[in-house]
């Protein structure tokens, strides 16, 4: 057989392995990646509508407890800043330590961190809580006596510190409640349920005050009992929220450990941040203790008028908190520049819309001093002070505002200074005025002197202060 010649082929080449798969973009963040203004009004306009509630709050307990005679208003005078720091030290300072440490671990991309600091920081609210419980039960009626309390004055704001301090847990665990919340992004249901709160607390409060049909009449202490009511109730809800897996952020009581670590997450922003409001409330007090001198008249005025600034300041709150987990998720995202335009705008936002209303109401202080009063002498007082200070409640929002954005940041040493300033400001021009009998007029003015000295200071402080992570320490070439 003859041999038949087969031509050889070429060797086959193997096939190219497929490309690998695209990896799907990370989801978007629109606290990281949306326009900035946008954003934050979108966030602010929920804290917006709940904190106008709690303005509406502030003007029918005032309106209620005026019925009550004017002895009652001097007595919630002496009471609001006890109130304001329980409310301040638990919403705004260590409630926005909770939302910074949350929203930096989310922005960083930890969900598991965020949800143990979630529980830690709700035993950091129990504790606190109790301190005030303990602390105001014991020595509350000696501090009202030591701001100028005196005979039905001081017995009607004892009767109100013991019910509602009794029960101080209750607004701490809420703003806690409130802060995990705030610190995913979600404003909108925690503002849900102040909005529900303010209306409870209106009717509540009133009812229990006054007394309505077959409810006594029980006065100051009524309207505190009516309170913690509403407040217990807002707490439940967010609580319910939260363990059920609602809220994006799940606490875990199973196997859970305390860790050191995750308490100096939230101090190191949440116990700095609560010498703001303790000093804030310190120089109310002083300055609260100084008018007291002048009479019952011009004290329930200047109760008048700080509610007004109550009002007011809350816009700024309602910007501000809306800024710190925009700020956290930057920061824990490596994006200090965003960081530090969110802080401006909100700043800018702040002071504005609250140097608007204010100079408004300083014009027309009448406008806000009729819803109370019917009394000359306090209406005098009141329009006295409104004019001098009104206006300078811009620098307040400005200040909060710069507060807030230094949380976000956990950067918080700066504002926290700057009310420092203040209460220096306060004591040293008191004293100087008390020395030369100075008038109330002039108290009024050295009010508003320091909100501009608070403001001004907030914003350079956080001018200065770097954000973000420190730089690595230089090595040294042998």
């Amino acid at each position: 057989m003859s041999d038949i010649a087969v031509a050889e082929l070429p060797p086959v080449a193997p096939a190219a392995p497929a490309p690998p798969a695209a990896t799907p973009p990370p989801p978007k963040n629109p606290l990281l990646d949306d326009g900035i203004l946008r954003t934050l009004l979108r966030l602010s306009w929920p804290n917006v509508v709940a904190l106008t509630a709690g303005t509406c709050v502030a003007v029918a307990e005032t309106s209620y407890i005026g019925r009550l005679g004017t002895e009652a208003l001097a007595a919630m005078a002496l009471v609001f800043p006890f109130v304001i720091l329980t409310m301040t030290m638990s919403g705004g300072a260590m409630g926005g330590g909770v939302a910074s440490a949350i929203a930096r671990a989310l922005g960083s991309g930890d969900d598991d961190r965020a949800a143990v600091l979630a529980m830690h920081a709700l035993l950091i609210g129990l504790c606190f809580g109790l301190v005030f419980t303990v602390g105001m039960l014991t020595f509350g009626e000696r501090a009202l006596a030591l701001l100028g309390g005196r005979g039905a004055v001081l017995s009607q704001a004892a009767g109100y510190v013991h019910i509602f301090f009794a029960g101080a847990v209750v607004p701490w665990l809420m703003n806690t409640f409130a802060a995990i919340l705030r610190g995913t992004g979600n404003m909108k249901l925690p503002s849900l349920m102040i909005l529900s709160s303010a209306v409870l607390q209106i009717v509540l409060g009133g009812a229990l005050g006054l007394g309505f049909g077959p409810i006594p009449r029980f006065g100051m202490p009524g309207v505190a009992a009516g309170t913690l009511t509403a407040f217990s109730i807002g707490a439940s809800v967010m609580a319910w929220v939260i363990f059920s897996g609602r809220a994006g952020v799940k606490p875990r009581l199973d196997g859970f450990r305390i860790e050191r670590g995750m308490f100096i997450d939230i101090l190191k922003v949440g116990a700095v941040s609560c010498f703001s409001p303790l000093q804030s409330v310190l120089t109310i007090t002083i300055f609260t203790h100084m008018l007291a001198h002048f009479g019952t008249a011009v004290l329930a005025g200047y109760g008048i008028g700080g509610r007004l600034e109550f009002m007011l300041t809350s816009i700024a709150f309602a910007v501000g908190i809306a800024s710190v987990p925009m700020i956290g998720m930057a920061i824990g995202a490596g994006r200090v520049k965003r960081a530090r335009q969110i802080a401006w705008t909100a700043g800018l936002v702040s002071f504005l819309f609250v140097g608007v209303v204010g100079t408004g109401i300083a014009i027309f202080p009448h406008l806000w001093i009729d819803l109370f009063t019917d009394d000359a002498a306090v209406r005098l007082a009141g329009e006295q002070y409104l004019r001098a200070a009104a206006p300078m409640y811009a620098f307040i929002g400005l200040s909060i505002s710069m507060y807030f954005s230094a949380q976000g940041a956990a950067r918080v040493l700066g504002p926290v200074l700057a009310q420092t300033g203040r209460l220096l400001f306060v004591v040293g021009g008191g004293w100087l005025l008390i020395k030369n009998h100075g008038s109330a007029g002039s108290f009024y003015l050295l009010a508003a002197g320091s909100m501009v000295l608070l403001g001004v200071t907030s914003a350079l402080s956080v001018l200065v202060t770097r954000w973000g992570p420190k730089p690595p320490a230089a090595s040294i070439a042998g």
